[in-house]
């Protein structure tokens, strides 16, 4: 299973996710420190809210195989900037929380997240499980074992290692 970074807005979702995930029974835990796990790194809502702390957000992306913007369906702003996925050398994808909120606005934040160069995006309600079976399959796929060539093939056209090469792409040099 890949291991997934979580990063967000404090209150937006990122604890009560990993216990969704792992079957446990939601309750509330404010995150105080960054929280690694076997399958999951939860981070304070303060690191992603802060100028000060965010590069540690960025450090920290490293040690997981799947990086993971959490933001709630009824968020009143955006944290993360456009072309986010530039200095994050992992997938990146979204995950909506809250979509069941009576204030989700969900193609605002789908929109938000497609900005920040999110690769896939899921909705989630951790109370209900909805879309946590969608996330494990996705988390449970194998990531693509490449050569050191291919990866350096791939870096040549400004692709990361995990992008599909473009259908001209020379066969022979993937």
């Amino acid at each position: 299973m890949k291991k997934l970074f979580l990063m967000g807005r404090s209150e937006a979702g990122k604890t009560s996710l990993t216990q969704a995930l792992k079957g446990e029974e939601l309750h509330y835990v404010k995150t105080q420190y960054t929280s690694s796990g076997d399958d999951a790194i939860d981070t304070p809502g303060e690191y992603a809210e802060s100028k000060h702390f965010s590069v540690g957000l960025a450090c920290f992306s490293f040690e997981a195989d799947v990086v993971a913007i959490v933001q709630a369906a009824d968020e009143p702003y955006n944290l993360f900037s456009p072309s986010l996925r530039s200095f994050i050398l992992r997938p990146l994808i979204g995950i909506i929380t809250k979509i069941d909120s009576p204030h989700a606005n969900i193609p605002m934040v789908r929109q938000w997240l497609e900005c920040a160069g999110c690769e896939r995006i899921f909705l989630i309600n951790n109370v209900t499980r909805e879309g946590i079976s969608e996330l494990m399959e996705y988390l449970e796929e194998d990531l693509p074992h490449l050569t050191m060539e291919q990866a350096r093939c791939r870096q040549s056209i400004g692709l990361s290692e995990w992008s599909t090469l473009p259908k001209e792409t020379d066969s022979g040099r993937q």
